[in-house]
């Protein structure tokens, strides 16, 4: 067990950070430590840093535990080893491009213990999360996807660090994969269908499941998914995989006609799901930091 086995392990995103202290001997989110706020990333950098610090500063203040570590899920495009921004031009962060964080981080931070901050890709985090609260470190590689607004994908192999596999711009059908894959389809192709506009696949299902058009659509998408699992599976040589994200709160209606033709790939669920990518951060204290890849996704 490791001396200091209680981390803060963050994970940010577009508009919100959610924060909490990780166990990471028992990899258990103590759960009256989760702090959350949100955040304006189209704001100045001083600003989106202060939220960041707030909440991290309000989580550290909810324990009674030493925190000197802190992991970070982070989007991309960011150098998730020198800790510097790299968004640009997608209405988040352009206020931190080039900058690196740390630093003002830990400025911010100024009286707290804290001596070391790593970052992690959010699809990774989510990856490694599952694996390490799981128990499945002892496989030799496993595949994660997470299916939502955008396209995750990322690689874990045994005793290194899951990185972003960036495959959600792989071409596939004259564009690219995450055209495919994401909540957008399903509001595009189901007008394109049915004339019908709906905000995403949870509505449709529950207001129109009973079409033949919803049926088309899902067809659809569990083919255009068999298709991104065989890519992925062979471009890094593994057929274990654990999906997650919102839409795989349908999973079962999207699968229904193809079970068989999944079954060829060993396929868990994300048990954890938001919580994943926080275990995830915490956890990068427990594995080889020299491994990470640096992220080519948005």
């Amino acid at each position: 067990m490791r001396d200091n086995r209680f981390v803060l392990a963050c994970d940010i995103g577009g508009t919100h950070i959610t924060a909490a202290i990780v166990d990471t001997d028992h990899w258990i989110i103590l759960e009256d430590t989760i702090t959350r706020q949100h955040v304006d990333s189209s704001s100045d950098a001083k600003s989106i840093l202060q939220n960041w610090t707030d909440c991290m500063r309000a989580c550290i203040a909810s324990s009674k535990e030493e925190i000197r570590e802190i992991g970070i899920a982070m989007p991309g495009p960011f150098d998730y080893e020198e800790g510097r921004a790299l968004m640009i031009g997608q209405t988040k962060y352009d206020s931190l491009y080039q900058m690196v964080v740390t630093q003002p981080i830990k400025d911010n931070l100024s009286g707290l213990p804290i001596q070391k901050i790593s970052y992690i890709n959010d699809a990774a985090a989510f990856l490694q999360g599952e694996i390490f609260a799981q128990g499945l470190e002892h496989k030799d590689r496993i595949l994660g996807i997470t299916l939502g607004t955008g396209l995750g994908s990322a690689v874990w192999s045994k005793g290194e660090k899951a990185f972003d596999a960036a495959l959600w711009e792989a071409p596939f059908r004259g564009t690219i994969f995450e055209e495919f894959l994401v909540t957008r389809w399903f509001t595009k192709r189901f007008e394109e269908l049915t004339g019908i506009q709906k905000p995403g696949l949870k509505e449709i299902l529950e207001q129109h499941g009973d079409l033949s058009e919803t049926t088309t659509l899902l067809e659809e998408y569990v083919q255009h998914l068999l298709d991104f699992l065989a890519y992925f599976s062979e471009k890094h040589e593994a057929y274990n995989f654990i999906i997650g994200g919102n839409i795989t709160k349908a999973w079962d209606k999207i699968c229904i006609g193809k079970k068989a033709a999944l079954g060829a790939y060993n396929i868990e669920l994300g048990k954890y799901q938001e919580h994943a990518a926080i275990i995830g951060a915490a956890s990068l204290f427990n594995v080889p930091q020299s491994k990470a890849a640096v992220s080519k996704a948005r």
